[in-house]
């Protein structure tokens, strides 16, 4: 898109850019003259890039606007009005436009992968079903267990839920072995009537 702007050895650009206004410059890149757009570019590229990185602190999204910026500038130079003020504040002006319009593209983007990561994001619903069983089930032990005789929920809870045998229950308790093992039985015979499980 840019040309090499060649120099003569007085180190000025050729056609006299350095005495050229902006705006001169602009109303010559709007006739579609490529040298004056390299002598625009070179003259207000590095203020472009620095209102850009301001405000975009990101770098190669910096160089990226403002090439968009100066793509711009070269096909919409014919809009530009002397009278409404400087080529540099107009060029700016479109520069700012740009980096803002980045800026919330940018931000839409972010907001728009979060609606579709939260609308995508489904539970693992087997577990949650599971887990919901798991808690039904915990509550229905729970009022079953609550129904037996004091005698008999110490029994069931320190074999099944402690991991005692019957020999060490009875011990515990300093009771027969037997007894123990009537306990368990009329226990869980009356467990498995509460909670409606068939032998």
């Amino acid at each position: 898109m840019l040309e090499t702007v060649t120099r003569d050895s007085a180190g000025a650009a050729s056609g006299g850019a350095e005495d050229t206004s902006a705006e001169e410059l602009l109303l010559r890149v709007a006739d579609g003259d490529r040298d004056a757009f390299s002598d625009l570019y070179d003259r207000l590229s590095p203020r472009v890039f620095g209102l850009v990185k301001r405000l975009l602190r990101d770098h190669s999204q910096s160089e990226e606007v403002t090439q968009e910026v100066f793509l711009e500038l070269w096909q919409t130079a014919g809009r530009y009005e002397a009278r409404r003020g400087t080529a540099t504040g107009w060029i700016l002006t479109m520069t700012h436009r740009r980096a803002v319009d980045r800026i919330r593209a940018s931000q839409a983007s972010r907001d728009r992968d979060l609606r579709i990561g939260v609308r995508d994001w489904e539970p693992d619903l087997d577990t949650v079903a599971e887990n919901v069983e798991i808690t039904m089930e915990n509550e229905r032990v729970k009022r079953a267990m609550s129904r037996l005789t004091d005698l008999q929920r110490q029994a069931v809870v320190l074999s099944y839920y402690g991991g005692y045998s019957h020999s060490e229950v009875a011990e515990m308790l300093h009771i027969p072995v037997g007894t123990v093992k009537t306990r368990l039985r009329d226990g869980m015979i009356r467990l498995r009537d509460e909670l409606g499980v068939t032998a």
